[in-house]
């Protein structure tokens, strides 16, 4: 049983970072890609799919603390490895996208870069992922209308870093990110 594990918001400025793992059926689930190319309707479309037909799916948060207080990467390799415990399903194998996979007592797991690309286990990891953070942040931007997290889901586009520089960070930006935009966009 293979298991494919992905996450979403690494590279945010705002708010947690999530990470999915997804056992697909043996059938498979046609069509899956990366998130990345799917539009946010075809998302939504898969997401659903990928949670009714998957035989186990988890995910887990890497939390602003966790980012904070370590890292990016130590924070989602254990969000990646929470994600995996999650699974209802002991899976053999868990192919990892990117170049570092996480340490899980009693299951291989195996990085492979780009693998969101190459695995559509991975695929729908990272079509979980995604869709679970975007919903975060849409639910979280009434409380922060200023920072259009709506729009931008918390990434640093133009607009953002613009706003940073404008009225400053709020409690959920990633202070270590952050720092770059106290004066605005260069």
């Amino acid at each position: 049983m293979v298991a494919g594990v992905d996450e979403a918001g690494r590279g945010s400025l705002f708010g947690p970072l999530v990470a999915a793992a997804v056992i697909l059926p043996p059938e498979g689930i046609e069509g899956l890609r990366d998130s990345k190319e799917l539009s946010p309707g075809k998302r939504e479309k898969f997401f659903r799919r990928i949670l009714k037909k998957s035989l186990a799916w988890a995910f887990s948060l890497g939390t602003l603390e966790e980012i904070e207080e370590e890292n990016v990467l130590r924070a989602t390799l254990k969000a990646m490895a929470r994600a995996i415990k999650g699974l209802e399903l002991r899976p053999d194998t868990v192919l990892v996208d990117g170049p570092v996979a996480p340490e899980v007592p009693g299951v291989k797991t195996i990085p492979v870069i780009h693998g969101d690309r190459l695995f559509p286990q991975i695929s729908a990891a990272s079509i979980v992922a995604k869709v679970i953070r975007d919903r975060i942040m849409v639910k979280m931007s009434p409380g922060f209308p200023s920072y259009l997290l709506e729009k931008n889901m918390g990434y640093a586009t133009q607009e953002h870093r613009k706003r940073l520089g404008e009225i400053g960070a709020s409690p959920f930006h990633r202070d270590k990110f952050v720092l770059k935009y106290k004066s605005g966009p260069k």
